[in-house]
């Protein structure tokens, strides 16, 4: 038994904390500390794992690469900032503050923060963004320019993510603050056993162009939880692309307890999907001050299926002109991309797949019109949405009010929407029309609606080219 205890003892000592310090960082951010803390990473790696610390203080720092069974640990009152250097990191694809590839059992944790230093600058936009066409058109036909934020440097600067881990396994990222990332915050890619906990995202609402919260990427087991995202881009958004090899699917995640704010969307399906994004469960989450709530948006010919989403409160608003979405709490679409390009892509697939999507127990307030929108050639199948309470909002002084009906749904079959009511709130908008337009679908039932029309003298529900639709307790 001794004999055993003193093994246990002399494999702690050999595990023992690698403090930055005493690897030549001095805790001043006008000190490159790059060096240092790679060097603290080597020794803790070399004697098996451990805890890398950075105590108390202030580290500016270029890439700095993980290795396999080592934890950076940020102590209470500790700032690693992304340089503002670009000679400093890895270029291409791979530039990130926190860079891990291959590896595994890594963990990024503490009470610190790790903030990117993003700042930006107002520009006129001189260039075309299919994405936001639309808005764009709308916008100059106001007479208004076309001024938005962009990357300060733009476009001749690198724009570091803060954690970029491809093909690990067994990742943790836990308590830490992340801050001003100047691309996306945490992006992980072929990942399996992801734990996002307890953390927190904050970049500019109105200016955070590309400051991503959560981006996992063809990633396998990913669980995100208790944490708070507030960023001008996407908060959490599920990928299934080929940037680093061939695409893989993005399954069995779940997201529970998160407080969500985006002036794009809060949680979004990727319009990048090439392989299928499967599996997910969605629970117990707060949408506040968003650009867009949910988004399902499948333009590049994957899979979307097996979706659970409930106990979600959702509140939308639209932000500036030059981010997608419309303050709608909910969004479906497939398209091709040619079809979101207005241009030829070789060897385009055809268009992409949502079934088997449950939406249940939802109170949601917005400001756009929910549109769950399939494609002619690829209808939604499956889809149920149960216990929806929908209330739409007006903001007169707002140019952009584009709003038509409560809830529009096109080229679905299987659907079933269960005890939803909509109301409208004041001021109304001239606009508003019917609680519900569904065009286009093919065996379904709706049970216990109650979706009146914004004025006397409109449908409250106005279906066109339904078949095989079953009507119970719908309330016009």
């Amino acid at each position: 038994m001794r004999t055993a205890l003193f093994l246990v003892a002399c494999a702690a000592l050999a595990r023992a904390d690698c403090n930055v310090r005493d690897y030549g960082a001095t805790g001043r951010k006008d000190f490159l500390a790059t060096k240092a803390i790679q060097a603290a990473i080597e020794a803790c790696a070399a004697k098996g794992g451990g805890t890398v610390l950075l105590p108390a203080g202030d580290y500016t720092s270029g890439t700095i690469r993980l290795r396999s069974h080592v934890r950076l640990y940020l102590d209470p009152g500790a700032t690693l900032y992304a340089s503002l250097n670009d000679a400093d990191f890895e270029k291409g694809d791979r530039t990130t503050l926190i860079y891990a590839e291959n590896v595994e059992n890594i963990s990024i944790e503490g009470r610190g923060t790790i903030d990117g230093q993003a700042s930006y600058d107002q520009r006129i936009m001189d260039f075309d963004d299919a994405f936001i066409r639309d808005n764009m058109l709308r916008w100059k036909a106001l007479g208004k320019p076309l001024l938005r934020a962009f990357p300060a440097r733009f476009p001749n600067a690198l724009y570091p993510k803060l954690a970029l881990l491809i093909r690990c396994k067994d990742v943790r990222i836990t308590g830490v603050t992340f801050r001003r990332s100047r691309s996306w915050t945490i992006h992980p890619v072929a990942c399996e056993h992801v734990v996002i906990d307890g953390v927190r995202i904050y970049s500019s609402l109105a200016e955070g162009v590309w400051a991503d919260g959560i981006d996992p990427d063809g990633c396998k087991d990913v669980h995100i939880a208790n944490s708070t995202i507030e960023t001008g881009d996407d908060a959490i958004v599920f990928y299934s692309m080929d940037w680093f090899g061939p695409a893989q699917p993005c399954e069995n995640i779940t997201v529970t307890n998160c407080r969500l704010s985006s002036a794009s969307s809060a949680i979004k399906f990727c319009d990048g999907n090439k392989k299928a994004v499967r599996r997910v469960t969605i629970a117990n989450n707060v949408i506040t001050d968003s650009n867009r709530g949910v988004a399902f948006m499948n333009f590049d010919g994957g899979l979307v299926s097996d979706v659970v989403i409930t106990n979600l409160t959702v509140q939308t608003r639209r932000h500036a002109w030059f981010w997608w979405g419309d303050g709608d709490p909910l969004h479906f679409n497939i398209k091709r991309r040619s079809e979101v390009d207005g241009r030829k892509f070789p060897n385009e697939p055809p268009a992409g797949k949502i079934e088997h999507v449950i939406l249940r127990d939802i109170i949601a307030e917005g400001q756009g019109t929910s549109m769950i929108h399939g494609h002619p050639d690829s209808w939604l199948d499956d889809v149920t949405i149960d216990n929806l309470r929908l209330r739409l909002t007006n903001d007169p002084s707002n140019p952009m009010e584009k709003a038509t009906d409560a809830i529009q749904i096109r080229w679905a079959r299987n659907l079933r929407l269960r005890d939803i009511k909509v109301e409208w709130g004041q001021p109304a908008s001239s606009k508003w029309e019917s609680g519900l337009r569904a065009e286009d679908i093919a065996d379904a039932v709706f049970d216990g609606l109650a979706t009146p029309p914004a004025r006397p003298g409109l449908p409250g529900l106005k279906l066109v080219n339904g078949k095989n639709v079953v009507q119970r307790n719908v309330q016009r």
